[in-house]
Order: structure tokens, then C-alpha cells, then sequence
């Protein structure tokens, strides 16, 4: 994907409007607030707009695994029903529920599989589990609104977005010392370098404990891509935060809101602690490949074994591409959980 910084279109006035009623008539808000109006509202929001984001085509801005046909529905249905029947669970018995599907389908659509039911949940729509579920998603994670920092002269300051130029554009603000509360989320500021950004994404902790808290039992499996709390504080000194637009990754996070993607890698750390707190005994994260490659080694096999011998086959192409360490293999990552039933009857 290229990375670039392409021309863009001035503030729209729609927007401006939009952020002064979220800044409550002011002319500054938190990044994360700005992050999730410009993702989530539901007129102007990229994510609620009608319009195609993911695939390959014209007018598409980034494509995901579920882009590249059934194959990657395939290897989920595979993988998931292997580890129930692994922990001693049928998964016959269980619901398959995709959190964050796009309006175009799930990844199981037209996929055959043995769950007793396909359910997806879209953007917008309330987060309601209960019972024998698969909770799977797809980079939902890293698409939640972060809150951004930045080690000034040896302490943290929280970053925020003002409107200027007679609200017809934005640029970043520094909102001063971050609170007391939020320092025990941040890397020690004596130990870090100056000027080194943090983006902390607390909104996705945030999701992953209440859908860990609802009252369901089965088996966790989020697909997306992050980093360790010590890598997120040591090894990305401008930030995780990235735009898409166009399939051109850029770093201009304020330009066009809610014509372009914004996304920011996870914390593993925190999504493995809120999995942990409802009683899920041993949270797992390993890379795309590996997990595939262990979990649903028969149906790789096969697919090998049927497209070995056509080098053009689009099946072939996507598994390369899902697999391969310099595609989407080591690129993202894979957590996986089970939760027991008895977490549910306890928490009642």
C-alpha cells in the first residue's frame, strides 16, 4: 500500500458545524473525541456514510482479508470449530457472531460451516450476546478512537484538535499535563525520549470488556493488528496513528474527516487483562500465519493440494497473500480466548 501525503479538500462546513455541537460551542476537543466523530457520526461518520470502503475497486480506500474472497471465511470456520472441539465443545451448539461486519456481507456469507447460526452486528448496532457465541471481528479493534500523547519537557501532554482559520480547518492542539488518572496508562515519562507520541488505545480495551462482560460463553477470535504495551511505549516514537485514503497510507489524521480512514494499533495487553478479568483461562495472541497454520492446518492442506498446480489461481493468490510474512501473515495478529460457561453463572 503506498504512503504519501495526496492533496485533500478543504474542511467541509458540514463538519465544522459538527465539531462545534461536539466541543459543546468550543473550538477544541480531545483527539479521541474528534476521532470518533470523525469515524462515527452518524451522518458525516466514515464508518455510518453509505458508501463502499473496503476492496479492491475504484473509490475504495483499503481492503481487508475478507477482500480476497471465501478463502479467509473458510479458514475462520475451520479454525474456530477446531478449538472448540478441542476444549470438548460441539459447535453445532454455537452461534457465529461478527462484530463490525460490513454492510456487504460477513465473512461467513456463502461460506458452508457447522455453527448452529450466522449473526452479525454493524456499526451502530447495540452489542447484545448471550449464550454459546463465537465472537469473532475483524480489525474492529484498531479502528476504535484513541486518546493521544506526547512527552514534552519530561511530562506528558494529552494532543486534542481546534478548529482555525474561521473554522475552515483543524489543526493538532496540545491540551496541557495529562490528568493524574490516565498517567497509570502511560509509559513512564522519565523513561521516555522527548517528543515521543504515545496513542493509547483505551476505547478498544474499553469495547473488549464489555463484550467479554456480556453474558455469553464460547470462543473469542479477534483478527487485527497491535503491539505489546512495551513496544507501543518504545519501538513507535511518532504513534501507531495512520490514514487511509485511496489505498495511500499518510499521516495527515486531520485532513477531509470522514472521507478517510483513521485507525491505530491495539494494545494486546489490555484486550488479554479485559479477557482475563471474566474468568478466560489462558488469552492468546500469536501471528495470522501461525494461526492458521495450527488451527486450521486440514483445510490449508487442501486448498494447498487443489491449487498447486494453477500459479494463477485467485484462491492461491489469497492464501499466499493471507499467509505470507510479508503480507498479512507476521502483519496481523491473532487473539483467541475461551470463555467457560461458569463465568457466566458466576456473574450472575
Amino acid at each position: 500500500m503506498a504512503s504519501s501525503n495526496p492533496p485533500f479538500a478543504p474542511l467541509s462546513p458540514a463538519f465544522a458545524a459538527a465539531f462545534r455541537r461536539a466541543a459543546n460551542g468550543g473550538a477544541t476537543l480531545r483527539f479521541d473525541a474528534f476521532m470518533a466523530l470523525a469515524l462515527y457520526d452518524p451522518v458525516l461518520g466514515y464508518y455510518r456514510r453509505e458508501h463502499t470502503r473496503v476492496g479492491r475497486g475504484r473509490g475504495t480506500d483499503f481492503y481487508t482479508a475478507t477482500s480476497l474472497g471465501p478463502l479467509f471465511g473458510e479458514l475462520i470456520a475451520a479454525a474456530a470449530a477446531t478449538l472448540l472441539r478441542e476444549a470438548g465443545l460441539d459447535p453445532a451448539a454455537y452461534t457465529f457472531v461478527e462484530i463490525g461486519a460490513e454492510p456487504t456481507g460477513g465473512v461467513l456469507t456463502g461460506v458452508s460451516h457447522p455453527f448452529a447460526a450466522l449473526r452479525t452486528l454493524r456499526v451502530g448496532e447495540p452489542l447484545s450476546l448471550a449464550g454459546p457465541c463465537i465472537v469473532f471481528s475483524n480489525e474492529l479493534f484498531d479502528a476504535q478512537p484513541i486518546r493521544r500523547f506526547v512527552r514534552r519537557a519530561a511530562v506528558w501532554h494529552e494532543l486534542g484538535v481546534a478548529l482555525i482559520t474561521n473554522d475552515s480547518a483543524l489543526q493538532e492542539h496540545d491540551l496541557g499535563p495529562a490528568s493524574a488518572e490516565i498517567l497509570a496508562s502511560l509509559p513512564p515519562a522519565s523513561e521516555t525520549p522527548e517528543a515521543y507520541v504515545f496513542d493509547a488505545p483505551l476505547a478498544a480495551a474499553t469495547l473488549a470488556a464489555t463484550l467479554s462482560n456480556q453474558p455469553w460463553h464460547g470462543l473469542f477470535l479477534a483478527f487485527d493488528y497491535g503491539k505489546s504495551f512495551a513496544e507501543l511505549g518504545h519501538s513507535v516514537p511518532a504513534g501507531t496513528a495512520r490514514a487511509y485514503f485511496q489505498h495511500t497510507q499518510h499521516n495527515d489524521l486531520l485532513a477531509q474527516p470522514g472521507e478517510q480512514d483513521l485507525t491505530a494499533h491495539v494494545c494486546w495487553d489490555w484486550l488479554i487483562t479485559a479477557l482475563a478479568r471474566v474468568g478466560c483461562p489462558t488469552p492468546t495472541v500469536s501471528s495470522q500465519e501461525s494461526f492458521l497454520v495450527h488451527h486450521a492446518a486440514d483445510t490449508l492442506a487442501g486448498a494447498l493440494a487443489v491449487e498447486s498446480a494453477k500459479p494463477a489461481s485467485p484462491r492461491k493468490r489469497a492464501l499466499m497473500h493471507l499467509l505470507h510474512p510479508a503480507q498479512m501473515g507476521q502483519k496481523f495478529q491473532v487473539l483467541h480466548a475461551l470463555k467457560p460457561a461458569s463465568t457466566v453463572s458466576a456473574a450472575r
